[in-house]
């Protein structure tokens, strides 16, 4: 008998308002636990498509609410890769606000970053996660680093940024957001040291991960 692998991968969860940091923290993660290592999961990836509905219709889409989201083609996607099997995640275009036509296979690795504005707030997601983290930041912080994002990334312009900043992305924070702090096992600073910040949270998950039970292979 021999000790192969973890039998199901670790799912650790990263929440936050938009612009708190979450994208670069969970990109700074991956990269000192090790592409071969670690994946990344996405809830952006997941808003439905609006290409359906008529043009002057779709500034009045409030893409902060939970019900912007694909949750049932999150969650399935979610079980695929906790039962070790791979997906074909959806593409999705900020700018037009539609999914693209190709997919993204995301592969099981031993561990699974989940990132998402609404992560601990959706009532079918939070619980199969099994290390949750909140990234908070003030409010002043969180809007302008999603404006010059925004604006550099989703051609948008400033004026349509603080509009919908104002209309629904700071509403729907105080109402989903910042409520789903609670179900936080850690909460930590989206100000603080990027570098620090990642080198703490890699020595806890890889504390978790020695307390995981392997899988027991018999060798042929």
């Amino acid at each position: 008998m021999s000790i192969s692998t973890i039998s199901n991968p670790i799912l650790i969860g990263f929440a936050g308002g938009s612009g708190a940091g979450k994208t670069t923290l969970v990109s700074s993660v991956q990269k000192r636990l090790g592409d071969h290592r670690a994946a990344i999961f996405s809830l952006d990836w997941y808003y439905k498509d609006i290409n359906f509905q008529k043009s002057n219709n779709r500034k009045s889409v409030n893409f902060d609410h939970p019900e912007s989201l694909d949750i049932d083609l999150i969650k399935t996607h979610i079980d695929e890769l906790k039962s070790t099997r791979f997906i074909d995640a959806p593409c999705y275009n900020f700018a037009t606000h539609t999914r693209q036509g190709r997919t993204r296979r995301i592969t099981t690795k031993d561990i699974i970053l989940v990132e998402g504005i609404l992560l601990l707030a959706l009532d079918i997601i939070q619980p199969l996660i099994d290390i949750k983290i909140f990234i908070d930041a003030p409010s002043d912080i969180r809007f302008i680093r999603r404006l010059i994002r925004d604006v550099k990334e989703r051609d948008r312009t400033i004026e349509s940024v603080t509009m919908q900043y104002l209309k629904t992305t700071r509403p729907m924070h105080i109402e989903w957001v910042e409520p789903s702090k609670k179900h936080a096992d850690l909460i930590v600073s989206g100000e603080d040291n990027i570098e620090n910040l990642t080198k703490t949270l890699v020595t806890e998950i890889e504390k978790t991960l020695k307390q995981r039970p392997y899988n027991v292979t018999q060798n042929s």
